[in-house]
């Protein structure tokens, strides 16, 4: 099931400009968890991403 949510693609308006598309496309691309192989390879140290980012509690400030 959070394999399907990845997969999502990225709808905005057609009237948006190049910039912010792409300004949001990044910050869609950093809003996701840390690979399991980081955790194995840090020994566990680094557990979560800590910059993850909810579309509702946080914004970006656009």
């Amino acid at each position: 099931m959070q394999k399907a949510q990845l997969n999502v693609k990225f709808q905005t308006a057609n009237n948006i400009t190049f910039r912010i598309k792409r300004f949001l496309a990044k910050k869609q691309k950093q809003n996701h968890p840390i690979p399991q192989w980081i955790r194995m390879k840090t020994g566990n140290k680094i557990r979560y991403n800590s910059k993850r980012r909810h579309w509702r509690r946080t914004k970006l400030g656009l």
